[in-house]
């Protein structure tokens, strides 16, 4: 195609569920529905930090308290949060718009790269861990570093440890440095590092004394909360960190992170000021929800904040159909993605391969180039392409999907399959329990094709590392040219050519459709009006976010 560059190796008002009833009964194309966006809210005139008060949040209950062993996830990684910190942060705050993604100092005050592969990081000198035994407020020191990296690296099953295969080893300079070395340029390290998952600092006299971490006893950090007290599935209890080292933070004296798996129940909560923010993860309004809460709740602040995940299909392009690049392609023709927006989402966008909340690195859709058009919900043609691939009598295919990630998704498969129906493709849905799915489906272990989510990124390297790099990505996809690009980007130091190689990537993939990319939804965060200092973002930073907020009741 001709925006592609040459790089190394040779590389060249309705209610929603009305709508989808009658969607799913007539197959009648919905028409595009916008609302405009709410106002940003993000506290400049919340005046001086107050000390004290409870902030009562939903929260999850985490399989373990192990930030490194597999089946904890978000749900362990935010509750960690609260308790740990990383060597980096990404920052937060008022000035910090969803989507933004900037590294700042955190348990390092600041860092040095004598070259692309090594990374000097110089601690913050003072900084104690949790008044709680066996550390009982020791300071921190570069064997702490150096410890939580090894046993990242080394320690068996640890599903995040491809977050730092570009890593060879960690040393210790001095009792305040510690130094990285890597096997090859990564220039996304620095980023890496600042994202709380599986990046957060332990100590190695808690995993001796506990002989692991999944207690929640073993939570001890040096992060703003203390954890006080675990309830599997009711809450998690946090008090104030009196000794953390960010000055003036936190300022709540406690925090109760509940349990709410019920939407309605998490609803009902936040109407009646039982909780301090909005009741879905991210503390977010169900859109189905927001228009009735925002006339009877004038009052709560709300700010809207596109995704930087989404939705998509996988396929098995390793085999027969889905190994030829016009059965792909007319499978993207035949959805209509603004259909899925107003009929399951509300508001939101069609995604290309870096979802449009990652704001500064997402290519807009009317600049994929050539693969632009596929975008497009156009049904002939993708009858036209399945016949000249030589299914003009349609295909039959298998469609794997799970329950376990919302009801909206299992919403929008439907429509799906209704729309592929209608160009020939039957696609038996074989639900799956969540459990089963991630073992299976989601680490690319199906036939046909699988409905799944594409996950939130805060850099671009990511999605596309898992979806077309990692060994077992779900589509199968094994591309020279592909891989070739995305090495490129990891070793370019420049920014500004980093962002055209990782355009390039989504234009190419935009052709290609290994991945049949739907939708960002867009959420609204909302929060009372007396929790001053917020303002939301897609980091599993809860903890961060907290910290920095208080109460003004």
């Amino acid at each position: 195609m001709d925006t592609m560059r040459t790089y190394p190796h040779g590389v060249q008002g309705v209610h929603r569920r009305t709508v989808l009833k009658a969607a799913l009964a007539t197959g009648v194309t919905l028409s595009t529905w916008s609302r405009p966006l709410s106002p940003g809210l993000w506290g400049a005139e919340d005046g001086p930090p107050k000390r004290g008060g409870t902030l009562r949040v939903r929260g999850f209950d985490p399989p373990h308290f192990d930030p490194h062993l597999p089946g904890g996830g978000f749900r362990t990684q935010a509750t960690l949060s609260f308790v740990y910190s990383t060597l980096l942060r990404h920052r937060l705050g008022p000035s910090v718009a969803p989507g933004t993604y900037t590294v700042e100092p955190h348990l390092a005050e600041r860092w040095d790269t004598p070259n692309e592969t090594t990374y000097l990081f110089h601690l913050r000198q003072g900084v104690q861990w949790h008044n709680k035994p066996p550390l009982n407020g020791r300071e921190l020191v570069a064997e702490d570093v150096k410890f939580t990296f090894d046993r990242f690296l080394t320690g068996p099953g640890n599903p995040a440890r491809d977050f730092l295969e570009a890593v060879d080893r960690v040393e210790v300079v001095d009792r305040y440095t510690v130094k990285f070395i890597l096997h090859e340029p990564f220039v996304w390290l620095l980023d890496t590092l600042a994202h709380m998952s599986s990046m957060v600092i332990i100590a190695p006299e808690v995993v001796q004394h506990f002989g692991d971490l999944k207690k929640p006893e073993s939570a001890i950090g040096t992060g703003p909360f203390l954890l006080e007290h675990y309830e599997p599935n009711v809450k998690t209890v946090f008090t104030r960190n009196p000794a953390y080292f960010r000055p003036g933070q936190p300022s709540v004296d406690r925090v109760e992170w509940l349990v709410i798996e019920d939407a309605s129940t998490g609803l009902a909560m936040y109407r009646t000021g039982q909780l301090d923010c909005a009741p879905m993860a991210w503390w977010v309004v169900h859109q189905q929800d927001l228009e009735a809460l925002q006339k009877s709740h004038p009052h709560l602040r709300y700010q809207d904040c596109q995704a930087s995940g989404g939705s998509m299909l996988a396929l098995r392009t390793d085999q027969p159909p889905f190994h030829d690049v016009r059965v792909r392609r007319a499978i993207s023709m035949a959805i209509d993605r603004q259909g899925l927006i107003e009929a399951v989402w509300g508001r939101g966008q069609p995604t290309p391969a870096i979802a449009p909340g990652l704001t500064a690195w997402s290519l807009p859709l009317d600049q994929l180039g050539a693969g632009a058009q596929y975008y497009q919900y156009n049904p002939q043609e993708a009858r036209h392409l399945l016949a000249d691939a030589g299914f003009a009598n349609g295909l039959k295919t298998p469609l794997a999907a799970t329950g376990g990630i919302g009801r909206d998704h299992l919403d929008a498969v439907q429509l799906i399959q209704r729309a592929l129906k209608d160009v020939g493709i039957t696609a038996e849905l074989k639900l799956q329990e969540f459990g089963a799915y991630t073992a299976t489906t989601a680490r690319g272990k199906f036939e046909g094709m699988a409905y799944g989510r594409i996950p939130l990124a805060w850099n671009p390297d990511r999605p596309f590392y898992s979806e077309y790099i990692r060994r077992e990505n779900m589509s199968h996809v094994n591309d020279p040219t592909l891989a070739a690009m995305f090495k490129a980007q990891r070793r370019t130091q420049d920014v500004e050519a980093r962002k055209h190689i990782v355009f390039d990537m989504q234009r190419y993939a935009a052709e290609q459709q290994y991945y049949i990319y739907l939708i960002s939804p867009l959420f609204t965060a909302s929060w009372q009006p007396y929790v001053k200092n917020y303002a939301p973002n897609f980091t599993f930073d809860y903890g961060g976010r907290v910290a920095a907020l208080w109460l003004d009741r």
